[in-house]
């Protein structure tokens, strides 16, 4: 057990960097917007969602409607249907620990636990898919508390601070790439969302996208195992 959670801390180092900082981010937004440390935390706690968080600030200050944050909430976060249908086979048997690991599946930690892992064995996956997972909200939570904190007390020009979370997937898609052996999946997506970018504009082009990938990845899945 204590090699898997070495093992799961190490590979969450890249995610702390990027989560703190982010976080960091999120807290002194939210307390711009006049919203103190006990949002901060609930919000991180619960929501756990990135970009929709920062999303979400605006809905709380303009007084957005249930439906309103509801659709938004589809809208911005509809690729996670797509991660999770691809972690169906991976998060079968995990019991009790299921409803967590789906709760906290943010892009970064699905970067982390859906790939192969040499230094993990096949029965310590479920434990190493679990301290990933957890080690990562924990990075967010702590980020943020210290940005609603920190923001109390100096002032920030919090401009642009949203793009962490951009650099930070470009970061973890780079060291996927200098690790993986098949860089089949990765071209797969960004050629195609490249290509719906293009047709369907950056408004609407991520779930159509995300529908030809998903596709695409299951027929060369099928197409491997057939071989």
């Amino acid at each position: 057990m204590k090699k898997t959670i070495k093992q799961a801390f190490t590979d969450t180092i890249p995610v702390m960097t990027g989560y703190i900082v982010l976080g960091f981010g999120f807290g002194i937004v939210l307390k711009a917007n006049g919203y103190g440390l006990f949002w901060a935390l609930i919000m991180s706690l619960f929501i756990y969602a990135g970009s929709m968080q920062y999303v979400a600030i605006g809905l709380l200050s303009s007084g957005a409607s249930l439906i309103t944050a509801a659709l938004t909430t589809l809208m911005v976060n509809a690729r996670h249907l797509f991660y999770g249908i691809s972690m169906l086979d991976k998060y079968k048997d995990t019991g009790k620990a299921k409803p967590y690991l789906i709760f906290a599946l943010t892009d970064e930690t699905y970067s982390l636990v859906c790939k192969d892992n040499i230094n993990v064995t096949e029965e310590n996956k479920k434990n190493y898919y679990f301290f990933v997972s957890l080690f990562d909200q924990i990075y967010w939570v702590a980020g943020s508390v210290l940005g609603a904190v920190i923001g109390n007390l100096v002032e920030f020009n919090s401009n642009g601070i949203e793009f962490a979370l951009t650099a930070l997937f470009l970061t973890v898609l780079t060291e996927q790439w200098l690790t993986a052996k098949d860089h089949a999946p990765a071209m797969i997506g960004i050629i195609v969302s490249l290509i719906c970018l293009l047709i369907f504009g950056r408004e609407s082009f991520l779930i159509p996208s995300m529908l030809i990938i998903a596709l695409l990845l299951c027929i060369s899945k099928e197409k491997k195992e057939n071989d």
